[in-house]
């Protein structure tokens, strides 16, 4: 069996350029290594355990977090994944340690359906219960249940019987552009949740719908945005850059330099563009935001990027086997590395991997100084609301979202918006302390704002859909009121 798994480790392990002796020196000390385990050890020694398992991987893992080895079985699994169709149930949900709670069912979807409906929890999937399972376990196991029909277990505010529902997951459009609209008078809000094929081609539709070249700015909300096809985001960062702009730049060490620029039939935006980011905005949001700020063509709010700038390559070996790895690095086009230095050994804790890091001082077009190290540093540092103790317990036990469904049930659309009234918050501290939370006088008048707020976003969401209360809630976001303020300034000053 050995000689059926070696054929990997010695294609990772070729000898490189000018190198052989130390290569061959190295794969005999580890055979050597090898044939002292299998022939003494305690239990048997599985070799493809032993080498898929543990030594290619130990070997990756000194380079980076993000070059993987796959066995025949891992790597027929990335082939699937990448040429299948998305799958759902059509709902929207909000997602908390141990619990989920539906905000909306989408029209037509097996979720609606089958009679699911906002503010119902769901406290079971495929006789697992959620109560004990942490936010990663929960996403986990959402993700694996739209897969094949799922066993769905809920319960209805009111109503103390459990009901079930069997879902069949259908294939669905999940756009990546999911928020678009006015924030305030001319100046728009577009939300891209990832860069997939056709994401640049939504943002430039979104625009469009909110008046396109005749807006007097745009909040391009890249949060929470992991990135995903390099050429989705080249394609957004190119409506609003002049043609032949630089976009990227790619170096490795073993594969050629490359550069991205924007295509000469390029027609961009002219209006002024201020990009939200935080700690979780990664890859390819991270070349959006770094290419309009090298180039002075957005502003940049919120917190530093996650730091992911790294080109990943696929590459099949034998057995069935393959592997991914890091090739090169990309570069922002004043030359900052988006990758941050990375910890590159257990063995010695102070190496890293990746471009050094460094705190030189870049510069934009117009000589701004910018910063390097990695990621992609806001121009304004904008922090997100607050969570204290009291939010994160209200916010943890679907209160809000269960009074606001069962507020609905009992009360008629309101034909002018949303008003949060003494007598809707007077019902709300009741239902609280039903449910056990019962906050000091002195802290519920401290909370009362924040109270009111999400309120205000729930109310929104169960009279007039998800779509509604987004907007609501970015009324609210600090981090989007600081950027609409930011946009809206030169105009101001001008006048």
């Amino acid at each position: 069996m050995l000689s059926e798994v070696l054929p990997a480790l010695c294609l990772l392990l070729a000898p490189q350029e000018g190198t052989p002796n130390d290569v061959e020196r190295e794969l005999k000390r580890f055979m050597d290594v090898y044939a002292v385990v299998e022939r003494m050890a305690a239990d048997p020694v599985n070799p493809e355990q032993a080498i898929y398992g543990g030594a290619i991987p130990g070997m990756l893992r000194r380079l980076d977090p993000h070059s993987v080895f796959f066995d025949a079985q891992q790597f027929e699994q990335l082939k699937e994944l990448e040429s299948s169709t998305r799958k759902g149930f059509g709902s929207v949900v909000s997602v908390m340690p141990g619990r989920v709670i539906v905000l909306q069912a989408l029209p037509g979807t097996p979720a609606a359906k089958s009679g699911l409906s906002a503010g119902d929890e769901i406290v079971a999937i495929n006789g697992y219960s959620l109560a004990m399972l942490n936010l990663d376990q929960l996403i986990g196991l959402l993700e694996q249940a739209r897969q094949q029909q799922a066993r769905i277990d809920v319960r209805r505010p009111g109503n103390a019987i459990i009901m079930h529902f069997l879902l069949t997951p259908e294939e669905l459009q999940s756009p990546s552009v999911d928020r678009a609209f006015m924030l305030r008078p001319g100046i728009g809000y577009v939300r891209a949740t990832s860069f997939d094929v056709e994401t640049g081609k939504q943002i430039h539709d979104a625009i469009e719908r909110l008046g396109g070249s005749s807006l007097r700015g745009l909040v391009l909300d890249l949060r929470d945005n992991p990135g995903g096809i390099l050429g989705a985001a080249l394609e957004t960062a190119s409506l609003f850059l002049p043609p032949r702009t630089l976009l990227i730049s790619a170096r490795g060490r073993a594969v050629p330099s490359q550069e991205q620029f924007v295509p000469d039939q390029a027609a961009p935006y002219k209006f002024p563009v201020a990009v939200l980011i935080n700690e979780k905005t990664a890859s390819a949001s991270e070349i959006v935001a770094g290419a309009l700020q090298d180039h002075d063509r957005a502003v940049i709010l919120g917190v530093p990027s996650f730091g992911k700038g790294l080109v990943e390559s696929v590459y099949p070996l034998s057995e069935g086997t393959g592997i991914a790895l890091t090739t090169a690095y990309y570069y922002t086009p004043s030359g900052r590395s988006i990758q941050r230095p990375l910890a590159s050994s257990t063995i010695n804790p102070g190496e890293t991997s990746g471009p050094a890091g460094d705190d030189s001082q870049y510069k934009s077009d117009s000589g701004r100084p910018l910063r390097g190290g990695g990621g992609i540093q806001p121009d304004r540092v904008v922090y997100p609301e607050d969570m204290n103790r009291f939010r994160i317990v209200v916010t943890a036990s679907g209160s809000l979202t269960q009074f606001a469904a069962q507020y609905a049930r009992t009360h008629a659309k309101p034909a002018g918006g949303i008003e949060i009234t003494g007598a809707i918050l007077d019902e709300f501290q009741v239902y609280l302390s039903q449910r056990n939370i019962r906050p000091s006088i002195a802290e519920w008048s401290r909370e009362r704002d924040w109270i009111s707020g999400r309120l205000k976003v729930e109310l929104a969401t169960q009279f007039f859909g998800v779509a509604g209360g987004d907007e609501v809630e970015a009324a609210l976001d600090p981090v989007v009121n600081a950027a609409a303020d930011a946009i809206a300034a030169p105009r101001a000053a001008a006048n």
